[in-house]
């Protein structure tokens, strides 16, 4: 038994559609730049940090992301072997890694965000007005 008459009903199953649907899209825009959609995440958020208050860990950088550490970590040994991120010991933590973008990483996520802020764009054009309600209503969730 279900309390919904059918699938279109179920917040869940309407989110997970979404989702998917939303991932293609995202995976379309990042396809020209050799990045999925994790490793831009990433990026963009250590430009970010590192924007507003210097070289994040790479716990911060996780916490910031809302990744899982160990696949931040792998992820960003993958994104240093391509020479886009810097992965220095912190002094004060022999244990931890402070991070920076390398000047190409700087460029790379400048043209990679334009066309992710784009497919963002086009995929969510749809919401017309409800945009900002959409937004708020995503915040709460969180």
């Amino acid at each position: 038994m279900t309390r919904f008459s059918g699938p279109d009903e179920s917040p869940g199953f309407l989110l997970w559609r979404v989702t998917l649907a939303w991932r293609r899209a995202m995976r379309v825009a990042l396809a020209p730049h050799d990045l999925t959609h994790v490793q831009f995440v990433l990026l963009a958020s250590l430009w970010w940090l590192e924007g507003h208050s210097g070289a994040p860990s790479q716990q911060r950088l996780a916490e910031h992301a809302g990744t899982d550490p160990m696949m931040t970590s792998q992820v960003l040994r993958k994104l240093a072997d391509r020479g886009l991120v810097s992965r220095e010991v912190d002094p004060s933590d022999t244990r931890a890694r402070l991070l920076s973008l390398t000047e190409p990483a700087k460029a790379l996520v400048s043209q990679a965000m334009k066309d992710v802020e784009d497919a963002d764009a086009a995929y969510f054009a749809g919401l017309g007005d409800e945009h900002q309600a959409f937004v708020r209503g995503l915040t709460r969730l969180l």
